[in-house]
């Protein structure tokens, strides 16, 4: 497994901090929010740049663009600005997350949406790395229909999936399609009083022997199926966000993979 970091794990550590946390932990890729922490809003893309360079980093994704399947309001211009954004900081992709407020986005708006994304996207070298949320208000629970809305966009060259352990799980989706999968999202949920619909953001920690989301059966699966790419870890948990000593707690999450996974 190659592993990587999204900066949600820690987002109390300042860019410098977080890449040379990443490359401590002998990560090579790594990636950059617009939201916790508001790394495009608070740093020029070329100091990210510059930073991601001497840390000796790639910026795999900037996560993320949303929503990005209700191509409408002001989502042209963001969607503009933040192309650009990662392009001048060396990124190459951008995560995007479809509406998840319970609002219904029929499919044809889907493939809509990534035709006016797919020409901002290939002009700068960006790869679009669609992400279904398992949440019962998601608009794209299904990555099935994910991939069915790159076909009928001819997005292939232009899009891929993340497959997120723990949405995978709560939308209960069994395909991997691991040819379509550009990035994988790894946490775990431990709390056993949860039922799968109650299951949430602030719930996810860092994958142990007490995971109930299957993450090594998925990752399993995954590989075999022929996916090389990275495994980010992505907790939203506060307290592994507040963790004095990241480092340890990732080195031990790492290190369950590498006994579990095989």
């Amino acid at each position: 497994m190659e592993f990587a970091l999204n900066h949600i794990t820690t987002p109390k550590l300042p860019l410098d901090a977080f890449f040379a946390l990443a490359r401590k932990l002998g990560m090579k890729r790594v990636e950059i929010r617009n939201d916790l922490p508001d790394i495009v809003g608070q740093v020029p893309p070329s100091e990210v740049r510059a930073s991601a360079a001497a840390a000796g980093v790639e910026i795999a994704a900037i996560n993320a663009l949303y929503p990005f399947n209700d191509w409408s309001g002001d989502l042209p211009e963001r969607a503009l600005n933040l192309a650009d954004y990662a392009a001048e900081a060396g990124a190459k992709a951008l995560v995007m997350c479809p509406r998840n407020d319970g609002t219904e986005i029929p499919q044809t708006a889907l493939v809509d949406a990534l035709g006016q994304l797919k020409p901002i996207l290939s002009e700068r070298g960006l790869t679009g790395l669609l992400e279904p949320l398992g949440f019962p208000v998601s608009s794209l629970q299904s990555k099935a229909l994910a991939v069915a809305a790159i076909e009928e966009a001819d997005g292939n060259a232009c899009f891929r999936l993340v497959h997120d352990t723990f949405h995978h799980h709560l939308a209960g989706e069994t395909g991997v399609f691991a040819d379509a999968t550009g990035l994988v999202h790894i946490s775990g949920v431990t709390d056993p009083a949860l039922t799968v619909a109650e299951m949430l953001d602030d719930h996810r920690v860092l994958v142990d022997a007490a995971d109930r989301l299957e993450n090594v059966p998925q990752i399993r699966a995954l590989m075999a199926a022929g996916y090389t790419g990275p495994f980010s870890f992505e907790p939203f948990a506060p307290d592994v966000q507040a963790l004095d000593d990241p480092e340890s707690a990732l080195r031990a999450s790492m290190d369950y993979f590498a006994t579990s996974v095989g």
